[in-house]
């Protein structure tokens, strides 16, 4: 009953691969269809569990800015002036909807440092992204766009000089890339941060690679979970 009261008849491919085992269950949800959770609990006077879901926006956006401060504070806690390539800015592979993309809060948050963000996206076109990091709640001052944004047409030369490539977007195209030609293009130290966890970390240190990833610790020897080291 759940299932069909609250996902809309559009998403019966995404609900089927969640229903197949898929972890990011709500990652598919926009916040809208969270806040039905939350009113459809608050009118059954479930108020606890209506507390839950907003819990559950306010950790979303947590777990954005906490990965672009991961950014800043490996980045020798600066980002200014720096570029940082952001990898996808669709809100998922296979689409070019960006609607509560990750990527457009990621990049408002290294905007606000003043870094220098360069997008590439398989799909997404500029005058998209455009629109979504002009918005007025994203960046206040429209003029300040073109200082800091800038649109790759390629993977490669979003990477040419860049100080960092920041994986926002699952597609499968930037598992193939060549690393050890990424690498060559960067800045040195050469960084890599994983939001999607889709990127083989050991061959990436091989190379030379200073690897981050959302949810483990990157080491030359091991890779872990957090929980894992606890103790």
């Amino acid at each position: 009953m759940w299932r069909r009261l609250l996902m809309p008849s559009d998403w019966t491919q995404d609900w089927k691969q969640i229903s197949e085992g898929e972890c990011w269950i709500w990652w598919q949800l926009f916040p809208e269809d969270v806040l039905n959770l939350v009113y459809l609990c608050e009118a059954l006077n479930l108020p606890q569990v209506a507390d839950y879901w907003h819990q559950v926006i306010a950790m979303n956006d947590f777990q954005r800015s906490r990965f672009a401060k991961l950014i800043v504070d490996k980045l020798f806690q600066t980002v200014t002036g720096k570029r940082i390539a952001i990898f996808g800015f669709a809100f998922k592979k296979n689409t070019g909807d960006t609607r509560e993309s990750s990527s457009i809060y990621i990049s408002k948050h290294l905007m606000d440092e003043e870094a220098k963000v360069i997008i590439y996206d398989p799909q997404v076109t500029k005058e998209q992204i455009k629109m979504d990091l002009t918005d007025p709640s994203i960046m206040p001052t429209p003029d300040r766009y073109d200082k800091l944004v800038t649109i790759a047409t390629d993977p490669y030369s979003a990477l040419t000089g860049a100080h960092a490539m920041v994986i926002c977007t699952e597609w499968d195209e930037f598992t193939r890339l060549d690393y050890h030609r990424v690498y060559e293009l960067m800045e040195k130290p050469a960084f890599i941060f994983d939001g999607r966890l889709i990127l083989d970390h050991k061959k990436l240190l091989e190379i030379g690679f200073q690897v981050a990833a959302v949810g483990k610790v990157v080491t030359a020897t091991t890779e872990t979970t957090p929980t894992q080291n606890s103790h």
